[in-house]
């Protein structure tokens, strides 16, 4: 059967959790892009940006950042978590990319361990 598309997920500890903010996350999405030669669109954050102190995550699961980068062929998903230092990447797109160079850049961009890599081909 002919695949649709790929996704790439990457589980990442030991990061460097002083990436873990809108401005660099921006700069990341707008590098990976060009690496892998994907046209951005719209690009989305949820956090506690502009949120009142007494209403900020605390809980280590929930506080960070997370974002979606759309991408005209699908989108990148990327979830920060600041007191873990861990980095949770899914990519997925219907147009091919290399894998393997997106996650030696996502490595080095969060100066982090990858504990986990899956590929899923989509049909």
């Amino acid at each position: 059967m002919e695949t649709y598309g790929k996704e790439l997920i990457l589980d990442l500890k030991y990061c460097d959790s002083t990436t873990f903010n809108r401005e660099n996350l921006t700069d990341f999405f707008t590098q990976l892009c060009e690496l892998i030669d994907m046209e951005q669109c719209d690009l989305h954050f949820w956090d506690d940006v502009g949120v009142p102190e007494e209403e900020c995550q605390i809980d280590p699961k929930l506080k960070g950042i997370s974002a979606v980068q759309f991408i005209m062929t699908s989108s990148i998903v990327i979830h920060c978590l600041d007191i873990l230092k861990t980095v949770y990447v899914n990519l997925f797109s219907c147009k091919d990319f290399d894998t393997n160079e997106a996650t030696r850049f996502i490595r080095i961009w969060f100066s982090g361990d990858i504990v986990k890599r899956t590929e899923v081909d989509r049909t």
